[in-house]
């Protein structure tokens, strides 16, 4: 049995979030988290980390309640000009009050992609029994690799902050794109985040990490890891490193767009073993 989709706003933790809940009450849950300065909306558009077919009666397996949400101050959601309201740690505890609210007694499945995946690994290595299984994509730097981005999100924040309106749109424009997207027209280029709240959303995304090595060596999860090349805000070295700490997990590496548009498959396929 499914259900229509149906979208609300929820009082989480002193934000409203925009919320997407696919499927019928009975199902087990699974949680979407989505990229910085993306949405719901904005993966829709892109294709790029939609993972509506997780809820969808087509799921190859059997499909989930799919849970999906802007994390505070992305899409629909409000936010604040704190940025420690958006470092992984902190849009944790949203993923977490998502998870109790809508499956109260049982673990929930997570789906996380670049600072969802960031967001999911801190959700579950603070309470590992409230997640069944994990499906981390495009992980992004991390540990040895994360000081550049560091350095970018705080000029990016320098910019949104004090730059000139043709100074933001000549950074929009000339902002790289990885090769693996050279075919995705205008992915990433307009983020959904309201321009009052990006700089804290950069500084609050540089003032985070990854848990540390020892601490996700400790997940016990069935995991699916999958990356996307040619991307060094998402380099494979994140992911091979996480696959290497995670015992018994899966990684999938893809070199086109193509590629990457079978994740949601993949996804769903893997939640319903």
């Amino acid at each position: 049995m499914s259900i229509t989709p149906t979208s609300k706003v929820l009082d989480i933790r002193g934000a409203q979030l925009g919320v997407t809940d696919s499927g019928a009450d009975d199902l087990p849950v699974a949680i979407s988290a989505h990229g910085l300065s993306q949405s719901r909306a904005a993966t829709i558009r892109s294709g790029i980390g939609d993972y509506r077919l997780v809820g969808s009666p087509e799921a190859p397996g059997g499909h989930r309640r799919l849970i999906s949400y802007d994390a505070r101050g992305h899409g629909e959601s409000s936010g604040s000009t704190n940025p420690a309201d958006y470092t992984w740690p902190n849009l944790a505890l949203d993923l977490l009050a998502l998870a109790d609210y809508y499956s109260p007694s049982a673990p929930v499945s997570g789906i996380g992609l670049s600072m969802g995946t960031g967001t999911l690994l801190h959700a579950v290595t603070h309470l590992p029994n409230r997640f069944d299984r994990l499906v981390l994509s495009a992980p992004s730097t991390a540990w040895q690799t994360r000081a550049t981005q560091v350095r970018m999100y705080a000029a990016m924040a320098d910019l949104f902050e004090h730059g000139t309106p043709d100074e933001l749109a000549a950074a929009m424009k000339d902002a790289p794109l990885p090769a693996v997207f050279a075919d995705v027209p205008g992915y990433g280029l307009q983020p959904d985040v309201d321009l009052s709240l990006l700089p804290a959303v950069f500084r609050g995304a540089g003032q985070t990490d990854l848990p540390p090595h020892e601490v996700i060596a400790g997940i016990t999860q069935p995991t699916l890891i999958m990356a996307w090349a040619t991307d060094p805000g998402h380099p494979v070295s994140t992911a091979e490193k996480l696959h290497e700490l995670i015992a018994g997990s899966e990684l999938v590496i893809s070199e086109s767009s193509a590629d990457v548009r079978t994740w949601p498959r993949r996804a769903a396929a893997f939640l319903a073993r």
